[in-house]
């Protein structure tokens, strides 16, 4: 092969762009070459993602961090051998929901405490009272006597989404101002507190919770608490609970109010489901979602009304019933004895069924 023919094939060989002549280059372009332009482009567009959730979390902690709260108990245990009272230490997280002091937390957290100790985000620690707990539903309020004190905004559980962006806030094993974050599970799980009785409308989250996690606050990406952190399933990794803070709005309003909670007891566990549009228009519904009736207790006044697994219960008295905490608010202590108008959606038919709830024990 002489120079002239040596010449010819290389002219022949396709050259990179930034080996070849002006015109070359600009003829590479994205749609001439889409691979290696994905390619080039991939990890900007990772490090954008990244930075973006890192801006949610860190966002998402700056806003609620100084709401929350260590607490430590002091419970009675019994007593020693020579009488003497015997004392068990412990405690857990909780959160401020009102700026003149009234904090949010678990009720197995200060149940029976003999003295409660809260520690502020700044490092300041002060004595605190019991308002009341609740049990039933493993909430409670305390009070520390401190004006002017950062709330943390309260959201609404009920416009959770599946997968959605979640952070959990709290002072695991004591370790104060501890942050992990997740997504939301799945919604609608049933929980059953240490009192026994179910506490329906869970959330499920993989944000890792440690004991001491409990009574502190679980937030979406806008910086509102959706949940109170309750439990973990031990030695699972990644299955940890939160109660709706609607179903907690609810609750602290009685606390606040009464100290306890009065409830009309019917006998079911429920969770919250969408009601089919062509149901609701036929039936001209009040609210596009019910509560599932997952099953009834023996002997309860749901089994001696005659409802079933299956039903949708979608009205009590005329007021719509959209899931489980409407249920709970509507079950209040004035309907204690009194027989009511439970509306159920039974497959395809509408039914109005007769009750007598009782008082929860």
């Amino acid at each position: 092969m002489n120079s002239e023919e040596v010449g010819r094939f290389f002219s022949a060989v396709p050259t990179h762009p930034a080996a070849s002549n002006q015109s070359d280059v600009s003829g590479w372009n994205e749609e001439s070459h889409p691979q290696a332009t994905a390619i080039a482009s991939a990890p900007a567009f990772d490090d954008s993602l990244l930075d973006a959730y890192s801006r949610a979390v860190t966002g998402t902690v700056e806003r609620v961090s100084p709401s929350v709260v260590n607490i430590e108990v002091h419970q009675a245990a019994g007593r020693t051998r020579s009488g003497e009272p015997r004392e068990r230490r412990g405690g857990g997280s909780g959160f401020v929901f009102t700026p003149d002091g009234l904090i949010l937390t678990n009720s197995h957290v200060v149940h029976d405490a003999r003295s409660i100790e809260v520690t502020l985000a700044d490092g300041r620690r002060m004595p605190a009272s019991a308002i009341g707990d609740d049990p039933a539903s493993d909430l409670a309020v305390v009070r520390v006597n401190e004006p002017g004190l950062t709330a943390a905004a309260l959201g609404d559980s009920q416009q959770l989404r599946v997968g959605q962006l979640v952070v959990a806030l709290g002072s695991p094993y004591g370790f104060q101002s501890t942050v992990t974050a997740g997504v939301v599970s799945a919604l609608g799980r049933s929980l059953r507190s240490y009192s026994g009785r179910l506490i329906d409308d869970v959330i499920q989250t993989d944000a890792a919770l440690n004991p001491g996690n409990s009574g502190g606050p679980l937030v979406d990406s806008a910086g509102r608490v959706v949940g109170v952190n309750t439990a973990t399933i031990l030695p699972a990794q990644g299955i940890c609970f939160a109660i709706g803070i609607n179903t907690a709005k609810f609750v602290a309003s009685r606390l606040l109010r009464d100290g306890r909670i009065r409830r009309s007891y019917i006998g079911v566990s429920a969770q919250t489901v969408p009601v089919h549009r062509r149901v609701v228009r036929f039936y001209d519904l009040a609210k596009e979602s019910g509560a599932l009736v997952l099953s009834v207790e023996e002997n309860s006044p749901a089994k001696r009304a005659g409802l079933r697994d299956g039903d949708v219960i979608v009205a009590l008295e005329g007021k719509p019933v959209a899931g489980v905490d409407d249920l709970h608010r509507v079950l209040t202590d004035v309907r204690v004895g009194v027989s009511c108008a439970l509306t159920v959606l039974r497959l395809t038919e509408k039914l109005e069924l007769k009750i007598l709830p009782e008082e929860a024990t």
